[in-house]
């Protein structure tokens, strides 16, 4: 597993794996479903821009299977930065988000002014809680029914690590 920043060659990939409904279905309404090529060409120039980069792809053996990003916050939160990230679908339960996640960590406190790193899973998501806490993260919060997807209230999580 390596991260890597993203590259316009990276989009078919990318609408391969994001393009999924077990995948969307985890994420906001932000993130497309369907996940079309304009989508990703989209995504990968937007995240292209960036300096730093906040934002790289998952590689497995070449090929861009994932992403995973730390989204900077304003005002009063602007010593915290969102963890966020997906990885297709084939390549779930082999360790690999956890394995991306403390880079991600130890890259985020190292390159960014933050304190703080937090995620937001949803209630039904056990795999990405499970991920979280191999991970270091501690679950500062839980509130219920806060979230609505797919018609359907779910509670939201709050996980977070600290420098």
């Amino acid at each position: 597993m390596n991260l890597r920043p993203w590259t316009l060659s990276d989009a078919e990939n990318l609408t391969k794996y994001a393009n999924n409904p077990n995948v969307a279905r985890f994420l906001t309404n932000a993130f497309p479903h369907p996940y079309t090529i304009e989508n990703a060409q989209s995504f990968i120039e937007m995240v292209s821009a960036q300096n730093p980069t906040s934002v790289f792809a998952i590689e497995i053996d070449g090929e861009a299977v994932g992403s995973i990003g730390l989204h900077a916050q304003s005002d009063i939160m602007c010593k915290n930065m969102e963890l966020g990230y997906f990885l297709g679908e084939p390549f779930w339960g082999k360790g690999i988000v956890t394995e991306a996640v403390k880079q991600m960590v130890d890259y985020g406190f190292q390159n960014f002014d933050i304190t703080r790193i937090y995620a937001r899973p949803y209630g039904n998501n056990l795999a990405s809680q499970k991920v979280l806490e191999k991970a270091g993260f501690t679950l500062e919060a839980r509130i219920e029914k806060n979230i609505y997807k797919n018609g359907e209230f779910l509670d939201e999580l709050i996980y977070a690590i600290r420098k």
